[in-house]
């Protein structure tokens, strides 16, 4: 295994701890945490007054395209052998998400990747492994998929990690792109993190095509399973010092 053992959230941190956070850890990730309720407390407000930035955002529908390639057509198969629809319907949001905050930001990304661990991140929170953080089966999922079409060595270990660090709450444009892009994207679908970024036209659009299914409630439900199962890792850090359970419930969305 390759890359950085002590970035919290890398995948050879995943695969070298099985996602279990030490003490050291846990108080390194309390600082980005406090500065994202921080920032999500002024996103949400400016969204109430509606003065937020998507208001005056614009996006070419082209740049929510979904790339085409053997990787995304075998990733994409894949998600729907393993989600259920609502976590299915996540993984397709989270993409279109994430072109989006790239096009906003500027960001060259490689879409095919960025697509693929999209559809793969969360493919092990289905069955929860005691002690075990989910984001490595989800990563060990990615690996199989990589294999069958061929993906070389580096782009297989992008995606990869892009999976296992998307729930850390410090991941940046230092980690890669695709990594970034993808935790931005899932917090902006399951917390409302940076919702305010979005034009309004355009997360109406992406949830007419891709509905949340009573989203809120199933992953909920989910996470707690996860938290419960690795106690002392990220989904259990999030619970216990984000309100994680109250923030998904206090998202800008129905359900």
């Amino acid at each position: 295994m390759t890359g950085n053992t002590t970035r919290v959230g890398s995948l050879a941190w995943v695969d070298r701890t099985g996602g279990t956070l030490s003490g050291a850890e846990k108080r390194q990730l309390l600082a980005p945490l406090a500065r994202a309720h921080a920032v999500n407390a002024v996103g949400r407000t400016a969204m109430a007054l509606r003065v937020h930035s998507g208001r005056r955002a614009h996006l070419p529908e082209r740049a929510l395209r979904t790339p085409t390639s053997a990787l995304t057509r075998t990733a994409e198969q894949v998600a729907h052998q393993s989600l259920t629809p609502a976590l299915l319907n996540h993984s397709y949001r989270c993409y279109s998400y994430g072109v989006a905050i790239a096009t906003l930001e500027d960001i060259d990304v490689d879409r095919g990747l960025l697509f693929a661990a999209a559809m793969l991140h969360d493919t092990g929170l289905s069955t929860p492994v005691r002690g075990v953080d989910f984001t490595l089966a989800s990563a060990r999922i990615a690996l199989e998929v990589a294999d069958t079409v061929g993906l070389s060595t580096v782009a297989t270990e992008t995606m990869r990690t892009a999976i296992t660090l998307h729930h850390s709450p410090d991941v940046t444009l230092a980690d890669g792109p695709e990594a970034y892009l993808l935790s931005a994207a899932a917090a902006v679908d399951v917390i409302g993190l940076g919702r305010w970024k979005l034009p309004d036209s355009v997360v109406a659009a992406v949830l007419v095509e891709r509905p949340r299914l009573g989203f809120k409630h199933e992953f909920r439900a989910r996470w707690a399973a996860e938290a419960a199962a690795v106690p002392q890792g990220r989904a259990h850090f999030l619970r216990r010092h984000g309100a994680f359970d109250l923030a998904i419930r206090l998202a800008p969305y129905s359900d």
